[in-house]
């Protein structure tokens, strides 16, 4: 039996509804970085710490987002995504509540299982309460919501955290979040997909625990050391937990991620290319704000205002990117990542004393880049797969931005901190207490860019040389992340350039996802 159609009423407010849901969700992945030296500051949060209160929201988001989509489309989508709102947003308050980095930590990841199972389930609730006929204008609506949110993050969290506190950037999550449960509850109804993918409980599990264990590994190897015992293990421990998930994906009857789906090239390398890209903008993110407002002095309405430099061409290129595309094809892959690379590039070159002028070349240039490239690469990698399989493909290209961003924020702020540490070391020879300077706490300061803390315990001959080398890392961070970029480019230029055929894959090998669009509504 098949449902009436809804009301105009009611897909109004399921419209409104999933707005409000998936732009809190995009604005909870900006606004944080405003709020990050803050949080430095009053939690006395050192710099590789400081790393996991994006991480572990990244993670659970990453390792449970295709989780979410299944759970909802076998138990009822409104059920699981009233689920996952209310989860995010006690959670939320939770983050705004805790008082010392291990409680915001903790509250950060359970934030992200809640994002896990809203973010998935939003467009399929979309698809289910509008026809054909006005999908493509609903969901447009929805895009423009979410790119919003993304937008308005860094303006929203510099005004919040200016005016009151870094707890407010969380705060803000729970009156809105509120809204959105009351509107899921009147306005939206239940649906469900009876042919949808089994849970793959084992796959899911040690994907999490993989990712986790390396991401802890890549964060701690300046403490643990590269060559150490404690490394070695969880370098082992985690190649042994990611090598079992593949084992399992590669025999279980309805796996998390198919892997006949990374058989086509185009699918493989555009999942590589978005990973790439979030890997170098995540990092730009992070170092990027604590330079401005911890070396230059900068408010943190300063840097968000400023972003808006970056916000404003991304929004213009992404409306524009489709039509871009009919005139000069999938190059808008390849032109993107190689402008945002570029971007990240010279922002690498700020110096103690660099106003936004210098920082403005760099903003437009990762703007109109990211603009270009995002919803492209997205298309491509939806379209390089058979139509019955574009559900599950944009889930992966998500979850692939996901992990880029943990795994990559880890590993190039990692790589940024050892070089401050090192320079530091050379710089602190010239100081009168150059023996003091060798304190571990010193050390995390000039790593977080707190060059004005490190004067107070050195003297003010000690806060330019902190300073300096807090830049050489961000350079050395900055430097890699885009030249990552220039390599992504390359391929994307090589296999994106030129539209492709879908490839047929063997229906053992790939259990068939019904798409949002074709997705059958519950009886």
């Amino acid at each position: 039996m098949v449902e009436q159609p809804l009301t105009a009423r009611r897909r109004v407010v399921t419209l409104v509804a999933m707005c409000v849901a998936q732009g809190m969700i995009l604005l909870d992945n900006t606004i944080v970085n405003v709020a990050l030296p803050s949080i430095q500051r009053e939690l006395d949060v050192d710099p590789g710490n400081l790393l996991w209160v994006v991480n572990a929201y990244v993670l659970a988001l990453a390792s449970l987002i295709l989780v979410g989509g299944t759970l909802g489309d076998r138990y009822g989508r409104k059920r699981v995504f009233l689920i996952g709102l209310a989860i995010f947003t006690a959670m939320s308050a939770a983050c705004a509540l805790s008082t010392d980095e291990s409680a915001l930590i903790a509250a950060r990841a359970a934030q992200g299982v809640g994002a896990a199972l809203v973010a998935p389930l939003s467009l399929s609730i979309l698809a289910d309460a509008y026809p054909p006929e006005r999908r493509t204008a609903a969901i447009g609506i929805w895009a423009a919501a979410a790119g919003l949110g993304f937008g308005a993050g860094p303006v929203v969290g510099g005004i919040l955290v200016e005016f009151f506190s870094w707890s407010a950037v969380f705060w803000v999550n729970v009156p809105v979040g509120i809204i959105g449960l009351v509107l899921v509850i009147t306005g939206v109804r239940e649906s469900r997909n009876p042919a949808a993918r089994g849970l793959d409980l084992p796959g899911a599990v040690l994907v999490s625990a993989g990712l986790c264990v390396l991401t802890f590994a890549i964060v701690e190897s300046e403490h643990f050391g590269w060559t150490s015992p404690i490394m070695i293990a969880l370098l082992v421990v985690a190649a042994a937990l990611l090598g079992s998930f593949l084992l399992v994906e590669s025999r279980v009857p309805e796996p998390m991620v198919p892997l006949a789906m990374f058989r086509d090239t185009r699918f493989t390398v555009a999942c590589g290319v978005y990973a790439v890209m979030y890997l170098a903008l995540a990092s730009t993110f992070f170092f990027v704000t604590l330079f401005f407002q911890n070396v230059e002095g900068w408010s943190a309405l300063q840097v968000g205002l400023s972003w808006l430099i970056m916000n404003t061409p991304f929004l213009i290129a992404s409306t524009l990117a489709g039509r871009l595309a009919t005139w000069i094809g999938t190059a808008t892959c390849w032109l993107g990542a190689l402008l945002g690379g570029l971007g990240v590039l010279a922002l690498a070159f700020l110096t103690p004393g660099a106003g936004l002028l210098a920082a403005s070349p760099g903003y437009v240039l990762i703007g109109v880049g990211y603009g270009m490239a995002v919803p492209t690469i997205s298309s491509v990698a939806v379209s390089a797969l058979p139509p019955q399989h574009s559900g599950l493909a944009s889930g992966v290209l998500n979850t692939a931005r996901q992990v880029g961003t943990a795994v990559g924020l880890a590993a190039l702020a990692t790589l940024g901190l050892a070089v401050s540490r090192t320079s530091w070391t050379a710089e602190s020879a010239s100081l009168p207490t150059s023996a003091q300077a060798s304190n571990p706490a010193i050390i995390e300061d000039v790593g977080g860019g707190q060059g004005s803390v490190v004067a107070l315990q050195l003297g003010p001959a000690a806060e330019p040389l902190a300073d300096s080398a807090f830049v050489d890392g961000l350079q050395a961070a900055l430097l890699t992340g885009g030249g990552l970029m220039m390599i992504a480019a390359v391929f994307a230029f090589v296999v994106l350039r030129r539209p492709g055929e879908p490839e047929p894959i063997d229906s053992d090998d790939l259990v068939a996802d019904v798409a949002p669009t074709e997705r059958p509504r519950a009886a």
